[in-house]
């Protein structure tokens, strides 16, 4: 029976073992022909990649959550005569001569007497956390390029993030408490990639970056309404935090499952042509949406042979081609990773309110996603991961001056840091995306940012060390960001570049522009 719908016509099979990829200028390859028709801006897709979008916010809200629910709660003396005062250290002086401002249950730290354990023991609910990030990350890197797709694994995703997250309410002791953190973080791990990676698929190039930057938006409104809820719940236990942040997890994950459209051109890569050309139908603007203008034959299209599924042989093979940049990619990650999440956890160590400092280092993150909207099409990608990276380091270690003329500065510096190192940030992920063909794209964003968050793993115990040693976690991180930020200088411009879809495709690019390098230097 004849087939109805227009697909991609397939080239023979021995070609293609044989043939590269065939330039665009004598068939139309499938970026360009998904081009003509998403190009455009419609609303189809605006309502898909504000869904998709939301959860960046829920993802937010998980990350950084551990800032109120692990907090150092304040405390005050109840007797003079024991040698109690405002500088004592409570692990030196008797029980009954000092109690904390608020009921123990407000924070993990009171209700569980952690108040004198290592800064091992008391970080290690954060990062556990991080390292579920880390093993989630390379656990399930592949399997949206490969078996699930990206809008399985982000709903996947979403709902065992939540779902373990609503758990967290029922532990007895730190131990339940970061073992659940751990599945909190493996579950979160690919949920920023997933979504971002889905949706710079659905628009055409033209709107890659500010498309790109509304989930950044997202994650910054779920960050900034931590307080807000923290704040409404201040005197409650720690465990309504969980229970607010984790049940619209739970409902945001079954609309996802029913509403959003999965990546045609995962789809096309896949073989499973005549559900992609359903999506872009459904997505394309009304200009392009009428059946008899969407029509694939003729473009030249192959499946991937370099890419079988398996994470470790994706890292190989992108460790291994010179055009993919992975490893440089992922230390410049590292380094952000150790600011961006370090900073907001050490706000407890600067002599400011929490509150506030929470919400200043939220609001950071908005001027920091306008920029990206505004410039990203003007913005020299290396150039300016290497410039944000440079001032992030410097003004954190600024942050580790001391003294009372430096104490209202101190926030200042601490905000600009970070506002570098969130602008940093976006234009990273952007450049990885434009790095690396449909075919590894998510699985390579998703090393990148688990090299982000295993910088983040170890900034939960630099803060503590500080609290207990007086060691500035700030010069570390300023440090650590300033020296994995030179690493920029490796990676080539992709500003207005077409994104590959194939590895097969991405090495005939790069031939083609060693032959022609060759033959201006002949």
């Amino acid at each position: 029976m004849a087939n109805s719908t227009p697909l991609l016509s397939q080239p023979n099979s021995a070609e293609s073992e044989s043939t590269p990829p065939p330039l665009e200028k004598h068939h139309p390859s499938l970026d360009s022909s998904i081009e003509r028709y998403i190009g455009d801006f419609g609303w189809a897709q605006f309502f898909q990649i504000l869904l998709v979008s939301f959860a960046w916010l829920f993802d937010a809200q998980q990350t950084f959550i551990s800032v109120f629910t692990d907090a150092y709660p304040t405390w005050h003396c109840t007797s003079h005569q024991l040698g109690c005062n405002s500088v004592s250290n409570i692990c030196f002086i008797p029980k009954n001569s000092w109690a904390w401002d608020w009921p123990s249950y407000t924070s993990i730290i009171s209700e569980w007497n952690l108040q004198c354990s290592s800064s091992i023991i008391t970080g290690l609910p954060a990062s556990s956390f991080f390292m579920g990030c880390l093993v989630g990350g390379l656990v399930l890197a592949t399997l949206a390029d490969s078996s699930l797709g990206r809008k399985n694994m982000l709903f996947l995703s979403c709902l065992t993030m939540s779902l373990s997250s609503l758990l967290t309410v029922f532990s007895t002791n730190i131990w339940a408490y970061s073992a659940l953190k751990l599945v909190c973080g493996f579950g979160r791990a690919t949920i920023g990639t997933c979504a971002l990676v889905l949706t710079i698929e659905l628009v055409g190039k033209r709107w890659r970056g500010q498309v790109g930057v509304i989930g950044f938006f997202f994650f910054t409104i779920g960050f900034l309404s931590l307080p807000a809820i923290a704040y409404w719940n201040k005197g409650s236990s720690w465990r309504s935090l969980y229970l607010w942040t984790s049940i619209p997890g739970i409902l945001y994950s079954m609309l996802v499952h029913f509403f959003v459209c999965e990546s045609p051109r995962w789809l096309f890569v896949h073989g499973r042509k005549e559900e992609a050309v359903a999506i872009l139908k459904s997505i394309a603007p009304p200009s392009h949406s009428g059946g008899s203008t969407l029509s694939f034959s003729g473009v030249s299209f192959e499946q991937e042979t370099w890419h079988n599924g398996n994470v470790y042989s994706t890292i190989t093979i992108l460790v291994q081609k010179k055009w993919a940049f992975l490893s440089p990619v992922m230390v410049i990650g590292f380094g952000i990773g150790m600011v961006y999440y370090g900073m907001p956890l050490g706000l407890g160590n600067l002599p400011l309110n929490l509150y506030l400092s929470v919400t200043f280092n939220a609001l950071s993150e908005i001027p920091s996603s306008l920029f990206t909207i505004l410039l990203i099409g003007k913005l020299n990608r290396k150039f300016s991961v290497l410039a944000f990276t440079t001032i992030s380091g410097i003004f954190s270690v600024m942050c580790a001056l001391k003294g009372k003329e430096w104490t209202r500065l101190q926030i200042g510096f601490e905000l600009v840091s970070f506002f570098s190192a969130c602008f940093a940030f976006d234009i990273l992920l952007i450049f990885t995306i434009e790095l690396f063909p449909t075919s590894v794209r998510n699985s390579a964003t998703s090393l990148v940012r688990q090299a982000f968050v295993f910088g983040g793993v170890f900034s939960p115990m630099l803060v503590a060390a500080e609290r207990r040693n007086g060691i500035s976690s700030y010069v570390v991180f300023g440090l650590v960001i300033g020296c994995c930020g030179l690493f920029a200088a490796c990676l080539p411009e992709t500003r207005g570049k077409a994104l590959c879809d194939t590895m097969d495709e991405e090495e005939h690019r790069e031939k083609v522009a060693c032959n022609e390098v060759g033959d201006v230097l002949a």
